[in-house]
């Protein structure tokens, strides 16, 4: 098991391995279907996102709403599939981190190898215990997507495993 904090370096991504457990600590933006449309759609623009791309982990993600006395509700990952179509341009932006559960296509996969990025999966149906790990959230962005909003999480030893660099 490793303990690593965000941001990854190249080196930290060089020494990881497909099947290491690894604990992250730092920042993550959540970013789901509705809010990659809207990253691409910037990009495309030529307009500036709401955070920087460049070094960004992305967790695939829409939490639901905190009980009292908690950050946030349950935190479960989504279906990675779903940002396919949008992930190699945000690879090429410079996003290093993707987190969610279930397979990549053989394209984003490749774009994970050429840009020196990688797939961390997390514990679907989970939820409650993956919120544990999220000490800090605000809304950064699109708050008119609800729980596709982008959510700015500051969190400690968040277990994922590496499924693809």
């Amino acid at each position: 098991m490793k303990n690593i904090t965000l941001p990854l370096t190249n080196e930290d991504i060089a020494g990881l391995n497909e099947g290491d457990t690894v604990f992250l600590s730092g920042t993550l933006y959540t970013a789901r279907d509705n809010t990659h449309m809207k990253l691409i759609k910037l990009l495309d623009a030529g307009e500036k996102t709401p955070f920087e791309l460049d070094n960004a982990s992305i967790y695939y993600m829409g939490p639901t709403p905190a009980p009292v006395g908690f950050v946030c509700g349950s935190a479960g990952p989504t279906t990675s599939a779903r940002m396919d179509k949008f992930t190699p341009r945000l690879l090429s932006e410079g996003v290093k981190v993707m987190i969610g559960k279930g397979n990549r296509s053989e394209e984003v996969k490749q774009s994970i190898k050429d840009n020196d990025a990688v797939y961390f999966g997390t514990i679907g149906g989970a939820g409650a215990y993956l919120a544990d790990k999220i000490k800090k959230m605000d809304c950064v962005a699109f708050p008119e997507l609800g729980p596709e909003a982008v959510y700015k999480l500051y969190v400690v030893d968040f277990p994922v495993v590496v499924l693809n660099k």
